[in-house]
């Protein structure tokens, strides 16, 4: 009698929480079926917007349904003849995205929240010296600053005059006029890419860009819009060794890159450790 009574009680349990799935079930509203699968409202409510017109969330519904249907009676059909083996394949692959997904996101925040970013400039210079080989230039680098003016200004000699001197007057009252000028860079003490400089100056060709890999060069190119005047400050050609100053970001993500690894190998000797620990994790014999 006592078993009877146990097994009706389970029975209603089950029964119970059987109710509720169902119930579940029952307050979506399905918009859509392929076989036993269904699609409903909620899964779509992000589509609908209020910024879009009531034409182009229709449209956008219609072809999320389509789609959607598309993709499950082609797994449907997979389901169907793809032998067991084939199956059991995938699901083991499954498993392990799912594994490897949860894993990488959980020690990238483990890894945020303790990793050292701070890299003293010594350690830079450091790993500067020691890696120099590693640092050869793909392509040529220049030091230089520009302006575009309308050569009818009159203003334009004296602008000229301040250009080429360059002294700190020059570089204050340039700074201030430059508001006339068509486009310009006076920060002459940074290295960039010659593919930049000729991005920048449409004047710049092929005829004339070997121009920008002599130092110290004065260039003045002219465009239907006016003149450019160029000064060269320096150059470092491919296959010179790049200046640290131009390599330190890259440095900084090695070095960072470097820790990373390190603090997760030492994570997950920890994680292992303290499970042994706490009884979480244990071998067989």
């Amino acid at each position: 009698m006592r078993n009877s009574s146990i097994i009706f009680g389970c029975f209603i349990i089950l029964l119970a929480q059987s109710c509720q799935f169902f119930k579940k079930d029952v307050d979506k509203v399905p918009i859509a079926r392929v076989n036993d699968s269904y699609l409903y409202e909620s899964d779509i409510k992000e589509l609908v917007s209020d910024a879009n017109s009531k034409d182009d969330s229709t449209l956008r519904v219609q072809n999320f349904i389509t789609k959607w249907a598309t993709k499950q009676l082609l797994l449907d059909g997979a389901l169907l003849n793809l032998g067991e083996d084939k199956q059991e394949e995938f699901n083991k692959l499954v498993d392990q995205y799912k594994t490897d997904l949860y894993t990488k996101a959980y020690l990238e925040a483990l890894v945020k929240k303790n990793i050292d970013t701070t890299i003293a400039p010594q350690a830079m210079t450091d790993y500067y010296e020691n890696n120099k080989e590693a640092f050869k230039l793909n392509e040529p680098l220049i030091k230089f600053r520009y302006v575009h003016v309308d050569e009818k200004m009159n203003n334009y000699n004296d602008i000229e005059k301040m250009f080429k001197r360059f002294d700190n007057e020059d570089k204050k009252t340039l700074d201030s006029l430059s508001i006339q000028f068509k486009s310009y860079s006076l920060n002459d003490s940074i290295w960039i890419k010659v593919s930049q400089a000729i991005e920048k100056i449409p004047a710049i060709t092929a005829e004339n860009k070997d121009q920008l890999l002599k130092k110290s060069n004065f260039i003045q190119l002219k465009d239907s819009l006016g003149v450019y005047l160029m000064q060269i400050n320096d150059v470092l050609l491919r296959n010179d060794t790049a200046p640290l100053e131009y390599v330190k970001p890259t440095i900084r993500q090695i070095v960072i890159n470097k820790r990373k690894l390190e603090l997760i190998k030492q994570l997950e000797k920890d994680i292992t450790k303290d499970a042994i620990k706490n009884k979480q994790f244990e071998i067989y014999n």
